[in-house]
């Protein structure tokens, strides 16, 4: 309720956002700085949790002190947990990763133009790959519960609460803001279509974990799909493909891991849930159509406004694919440099175009330096799985972080720290042994 209430009160008077940002801040910071030593960690992953789950309302409502100010924010307080809770020694292919990157600045500093901001340029494709290797090293093996982990979703979940508010009161009316089947920035709060809709995916992800793990019972269960529906219908009505798309793959992951580890009992009431979720998406689906006058529809059959088939499904992302992996044939050793790739668009057809495509990207502007990123960043996690098993969000996490960079590569922190989530090393508590205690007292 209190972030419904936020949501609506950055929409009527939206400079409060900048308080929003501080009074956020400072309460993570006296949260991580000043609280017991033994819930350092604990508090450091809730910090990190909030500023990724609100990233795009900053952004949207220009709350933050800097547009990457998020990244920068699970940087900083990754950096401080570190600080007083030191990293683990197995985690160095995350080490090696963060020093694969620096060539890449170095061959920037001579291939860039001179009309660009080296420093800006730079920062803007990099943020994101620094946040991910530094919460890796801080993630990496770090003891957590089931429950925390939990927690840490709930946090993110807060503030997509109050993104969805200011959408439905920015753009009460989507018919109002059709225009045709391309990804609408009027129903996406006047902001990036694709950045809104990758964050309300991974809020529909998190609804979907409560209903299936935290609703025991209908009321609850009522609530959740209701909450899921209104995030999945702003969602959909970005036109933004994307990000439904990746939400379905996560949830797909999640749910599969979760039906095969219950028991015969646990695995009815999943069946039961999934109905329940199954009859809530097709209401979304239908709600989201009618308002938008059957667009929807052919958008996602990818046609245009007349029903015409479009002839690249999509949007231009397979060419600019092709010109990174031209920048790789270019110079597969040293890459042409960070954000070279984007210079060289503004180059040759004046468009400021950023990668869509994060390994793309790595290829061109890190050449066989970004080979290795990917290798590490694959292989790193799964065989920390072969040994650790107990994460039941592991392929939910990796499937989420691999699904967002291959369609809005890392623009924001989200994939960043859930790719690290996946590191963590889950104990579930212990129930209690009645039969020792009642020994004790016979005794």
């Amino acid at each position: 309720m209190l972030h419904i209430v936020m949501g609506g009160v950055v929409f009527l008077y939206e400079p409060i956002a900048k308080l929003y940002f501080i009074g956020a801040l400072v309460y993570f910071l006296w949260q991580v700085i000043m609280g017991p030593r033994r819930d350092t960690s604990y508090h450091v992953f809730l910090a990190c949790s909030y500023f990724v789950g609100a990233e795009v309302f900053f952004r949207m409502t220009k709350g933050g002190l800097s547009y990457e100010a998020s990244k920068y924010l699970v940087i900083l307080f990754a950096l401080i947990g570190m600080f007083y809770k030191g990293v683990s020694g197995k985690g160095y292919p995350y080490f090696m990763y963060l020093i694969l990157l620096v060539p890449a600045i170095i061959v920037a500093s001579i291939t860039l133009t001179f009309d660009a901001n080296f420093r800006t340029n730079v920062a803007f494709v990099l943020s994101g790959p620094a946040c991910l290797g530094i919460a890796s090293l801080f993630c990496y093996d770090r003891k957590v519960s089931h429950k925390q982990i939990l927690d840490m979703l709930l946090y993110m979940l807060l503030p997509l609460v109050a993104t969805t508010t200011y959408l439905f009161l920015y753009n009460p009316s989507i018919k109002d803001a059709l225009s045709g089947t391309a990804s609408n920035s009027a129903a996406s709060g006047g902001f990036g279509p694709n950045q809104v809709a990758t964050v309300l995916g991974l809020g529909m992800f998190i609804m979907v974990v409560r209903l299936f793990l935290q609703s025991p019972n209908l009321l609850l269960k009522l609530l959740n799909v209701g909450l899921l529906g209104a995030m999945g219908f702003r969602a959909i009505v970005t036109f933004s493909r994307g990000g439904i798309f990746a939400a379905i793959i996560v949830v797909g992951a999640f749910l599969w891991t979760l039906f095969f580890r219950s028991n015969l009992k646990q695995k009815n009431q999943i069946i039961g849930s999934f109905l329940l979720l199954v009859m809530g998406v097709s209401v979304t689906w239908v709600i989201s159509s009618t308002q938008t006058l059957g667009l929807i529809d052919k958008r996602y059959a990818n046609q245009d406004a007349q029903g015409r088939e479009k002839e690249d499904v999509t949007t231009g992302r397979v060419d600019l694919f092709r010109e990174e992996v031209d920048g790789f044939l270019e110079s597969p050793f040293l890459g042409i440099g960070a954000s070279r790739t984007k210079n060289k668009r503004v180059e040759e057809t004046g468009h400021h175009l950023p990668s869509h495509n994060e390994v793309g990207r790595l290829l061109a502007e890190h050449g066989f330096f970004g080979v290795l990123v990917l290798i590490i960043l694959i292989f790193t996690p799964i065989a920390y799985r072969g040994k650790h098993q107990n994460n039941l969000f592991f392929w939910a996490f990796l499937c989420f972080w691999f699904a967002t960079i291959n369609h809005s590569g890392m623009r924001i922190a989200a994939p960043s720290f859930i790719y690290a989530l996946s590191l963590l090393n889950v104990r579930y508590e212990k129930r209690p042994v009645y039969r020792k205690q009642l020994k004790q007292q016979i005794q």
